[in-house]
């Protein structure tokens, strides 16, 4: 009993970890949409070239705080929890 109560935990952390790095997928879209949209009002209007491309970066900048939460959280459930688990079910 207790080797399938580790098993189980391992493998609900290895789930969780494969979960929370699918959230580097929504940043890297939403930055590449972000880069399109500057690159063509800069296109129409390039008076507005430094307004847009600040406005950009803290936008880029702002999105990819949630892959880098994804990401953490991933490590976190690969190497730290499993050990925190395992001290728990002993």
């Amino acid at each position: 009993m207790d080797l399938l109560a580790k098993g189980i935990a391992l493998a609900g952390c290895a789930i969780g970890a494969g979960l929370a790095l699918i959230a580097g997928i929504g940043p890297g879209i939403g930055e590449g949409n972000c880069a399109a949209r500057a690159c063509e009002v800069i296109g129409r209007n390039p008076e507005s070239k430094s307004e847009v491309t600040s406005t950009m970066i803290l936008g880029i900048a702002l999105s990819e705080t949630t892959g880098i939460y994804g990401f953490v959280t991933g490590l976190l459930l690969i190497f730290v929890a499993p050990g925190m688990f395992m001290n728990y079910l002993a």
